[in-house]
């Protein structure tokens, strides 16, 4: 490995440790894991809703991510506390994608609503 091009991975990772409390570094950490080990990818969504609940980009790929994990009345959690949070902060497009994500994760358990 060429230590002039360290990886995206290792990058974020330098990042985290110069600081740990960026939102930022710590989002772009759990969706650099989410693919290959999304337990740890959650660690890191985990720590974001924690200790930063107004970072409205968490919540969607949390939500799928507790999906994913068959946790799906967590998931219904996080996204209605994510529709709160995106609707208080006026990021609609992000609303808009919550509700979505949310009557998805609903529809598969009730014919109503």
């Amino acid at each position: 490995m060429s230590p002039s091009a360290p990886s995206r991975l290792q990058q974020l990772l330098a990042f985290y440790e110069e600081d740990p409390t960026d939102p930022f570094t710590i989002y772009a950490l759990a969706t650099e894991y989410r693919a290959d080990d999304p337990k740890r990818a959650w660690d890191y969504y985990q720590k974001l809703l924690t200790e930063h609940p107004d970072y409205v980009g968490t919540y969607y790929h949390a939500g799928k991510l507790l999906e994913g994990f068959g946790k799906k009345d967590e998931a219904e959690q996080v996204y209605r506390k994510g529709l709160v949070v995106s609707r208080k902060a006026g990021q609609l497009h992000a609303a808009s994608e919550l509700q979505q994500a949310l009557n998805s994760c609903l529809g598969m358990d009730y014919e109503d609503d």
